[in-house]
C-alpha cells in the first residue's frame, strides 16, 4: 500500500497556521535535540536505575547529566506518543506538533522508530508528514526482518510501504533495534552540512513483545536471573537507595498479580494462561520452570542491551561530528514494565524471530521496583518513568532532580530550548498542558502548579495535584494517595480524607468537560 503524501502542503499550512517569535539569538547557539524513547521498560531496568542489566552508555548520560526521580507518561505506547507530540492530555483536530514549530524556526527534523497515536490526534501531527526524513512502523511488529509471519505490521520510508527487502541494514541478519538506528544515522549524515541545529526523535520499540533477540546478547544474560525474581527485585531496591534514586524509609511494595480484568489473552494453552496474571514465590517453581523463567527475563535484558549499545552508536556519531556539546540529549520510556499475555505459542521459547513471546507478571513486578501495578495503570508502577537529561556545559553532571515533571512538559521545553515562543495575544496555538522543564534542567527551583494526568484512559485514571493523587483500577472505587509520605501507594486514605478525594475529583471532572 502506498501512502501519498504532501509534505510541502501540510508544512505550509501549519506555517499560515502558527505564528510564533523566535529569540534574537544566533541560530548556532541554539542546541540539537535528541529525544530517544524505550518502550514498556519498568523505571528499574535500567543500570543508572538500579538494575543488573548493562546500561554503560545511558549510565554515561546519566551521570554526567541529570536524572528524574519523578517524570511520569501517560501509561500507554499511544497516549504518552500523542501527549509529547501535541504537549496536551487530550487534544483534538486542532492539536499541533512540536515538530512543524521547530523546523518552522530553522530546525532540520529527521526520525525514526515507531509511530502510534491515539485516533484523535490529527494526520498533520504524523511523522511522515512533520518530518523531513522518517522511517516507521505502527505500534507492535516482530523483530527480525524477514518476519516469521506470526504478527507483523508493515514499515514505511518517509510515508511508502517498503519490503522487508528494502529495508536497509549494516547488521545482519536484520534487526529492527539496529535498523531504526542505522536510518537515524543516515538521515543524519544528510543534514550534517547544514548550518542548523537539528531535532532526531528516535522511538525504539525495545523492549516490548514479542521477546526476541540476538542470540550474542541473550548468552550475556542466560543464567543469571536463576536467583529469582524475589531477589533481583530486593537487589534493585537496595541499588535504588544506594543512587539516592529513593529515601530510606520509602516502603517496597509486596509482589502484585496483575489484576487486569480489562484485557483478554490469545486461545490455547489454559493451564499456563490462569497462572500467567498471577505471582507466585519463585521456589515455587521446579527447576525446569526457574530456567523458563530464566530464559525470559534473559531475552527481556538482552534487548535492552541491544537498544543501549544503539544508543551508543548515536553519541559516538554526535562526538565524531563535534555536535554533543551542544545537544539536549533525552531518555524516557512511554510507560511502565508490561505483563499483558499476548504470548502466542508458549511451546516455542522467547529469543528466536519464530517466538512471540510476553514477560511475566512477577518479572514485570520487578521492572516496576519499587512500585505497584504495571503498564496501562494510572498506579506509579505504570505511569512513572526514569528520565535521563543530559548536555554539556549547561545541565550539571550528576544530578538526581526532585522535580516533578511529565511527558507534557516536553513540547513547551523545546520551544524554551529553541527560543520560541507564541507571539502576544495570538491565540491560534491550542493552549498546552505541561509547563517548560528548562528552568529545571539548568538547576532553577521551580514550583509546579499544573495538575497532571496519566493512566490509559478513565478506567485507569491517576489525577495529581501536588503530592495528593487520586488513581483508580479498571473502573473500581477511587484510592487517594499522599506521595510525600507514601511514595510506592500502599495507604489509601480515601475514607480518611474524603475531602482531599471530593476536591480532586470536582476538579478533574472540570477538565473533562
Amino acid at each position: 500500500m502506498k501512502l501519498l503524501l504532501s509534505v510541502g502542503l501540510a508544512l505550509m499550512s501549519i506555517v499560515q497556521l502558527y505564528s510564533f517569535q523566535i529569540e534574537t539569538k544566533a541560530q548556532s547557539s541554539r542546541p540539537n535535540i535528541v529525544i530517544i524513547i524505550g518502550d514498556d521498560i519498568g523505571y528499574s531496568d535500567l543500570g543508572c536505575y538500579g538494575a543488573e542489566i548493562q546500561t554503560p552508555h545511558l549510565d554515561d548520560l546519566a551521570n554526567k547529566g541529570m536524572k528524574f526521580r519523578h517524570f511520569y507518561n501517560m501509561a500507554k505506547c499511544n497516549p504518552t506518543r500523542s501527549s509529547l507530540i501535541t504537549g496536551q492530555f487530550m487534544g483534538d483536530d486542532k492539536s499541533v506538533s512540536f515538530v512543524s514549530l521547530l523546523r518552522n524556526a530553522g530546525y532540520s527534523a529527521v526520525m525514526s522508530g515507531k509511530e502510534h497515536f491515539d485516533s484523535w490526534v490529527p494526520q498533520e501531527c504524523y511523522f511522515a508528514e512533520t518530518f523531513e526524513k522518517s522511517f516507521t512502523f505502527w505500534a507492535t511488529t516482530e523483530y527480525f526482518v524477514p518476519p516469521s509471519g506470526v504478527f507483523q505490521r508493515p514499515f514505511y520510508l518517509n510515508g511508502i510501504e517498503v519490503s522487508a527487502d528494502e529495508i536497509e541494514a549494516d547488521i545482519l541478519p536484520k534487526y529492527k533495534t539496529d535498523f531504526i538506528t542505522d536510518y537515524a544515522l543516515r538521515w543524519l549524515d544528510s543534514i550534517e552540512d547544514r548550518e542548523q541545529p537539528f531535532l532526531l526523535l528516535l522511538p525504539y520499540h525495545a523492549a516490548h513483545y514479542p521477546l526476541q533477540a540476538r542470540p550474542e546478547d541473550v548468552e550475556k544474560y542466560k543464567g543469571k536471573y536463576m536467583v529469582g525474581w524475589d531477589s533481583i527485585r530486593a537487589r534493585r531496591f537496595d541499588r535504588m537507595k544506594e543512587l539516592g534514586l529513593i529515601g530510606e524509609t520509602a516502603e517496597l511494595s509486596p509482589p502484585e498479580n496483575n489484576t487486569n480484568r480489562f484485557r483478554g489473552s490469545p486461545d490455547g494453552w489454559p493451564d499456563i494462561r490462569k497462572k500467567w496474571p498471577l505471582y507466585y514465590p519463585w521456589d515455587s517453581m521446579t527447576e525446569k520452570e526457574k530456567k523458563d523463567k530464566d530464559l525470559e527475563m534473559a531475552v527481556f535484558a538482552a534487548m535492552i542491551d541491544r537498544m543501549d549499545q544503539n544508543i551508543g552508536r548515536v553519541t559516538s556519531w554526535l562526538k565524531e561530528h563535534d555536535q554533543l556539546d551542544n545537544t539536549l540529549i533525552l531518555f524516557f520510556s512511554d510507560n511502565g514494565s508490561c505483563p499483558f499475555d499476548s504470548n502466542v505459542d508458549f511451546d516455542i521459547p522467547p529469543g528466536p524471530a519464530e517466538s512471540y513471546r510476553c514477560l511475566s507478571t512477577p518479572w514485570a513486578n520487578v521492572g516496576n521496583t519499587p512500585y505497584r501495578l504495571y503498564k496501562q495503570n494510572g498506579h506509579e508502577g505504570g505511569a512513572k518513568t526514569h528520565f535521563i537529561a543530559h548536555w554539556p556545559n549547561q545541565i550539571e553532571s550528576g544530578v538526581i532532580s526532585d522535580q516533578v515533571g511529565h511527558v507534557v512538559d516536553l513540547f513547551p521545553t523545546f520551544l524554551d530550548v529553541a527560543g520560541i515562543s507564541n507571539a502576544e495575544n495570538d491565540n491560534n496555538l491550542p493552549d498546552l498542558d505541561g509547563m517548560s522543564l528548562l528552568p529545571a534542567l539548568l538547576g532553577e527551583e521551580q514550583q509546579r502548579e499544573q495538575h497532571m494526568i496519566s493512566g490509559h484512559s478513565d478506567r485507569f485514571r491517576m489525577y495529581r495535584e501536588g503530592d495528593w493523587k487520586m488513581v483508580r483500577q479498571n473502573g473500581d472505587a477511587w484510592e487517594l494517595y499522599n506521595l510525600a509520605s507514601d511514595p510506592t501507594e500502599l495507604h489509601d486514605l480515601a475514607e480518611d480524607r474524603g475531602d482531599i478525594l471530593r476536591r480532586l475529583h470536582t476538579n478533574w471532572e472540570q477538565l473533562e468537560k
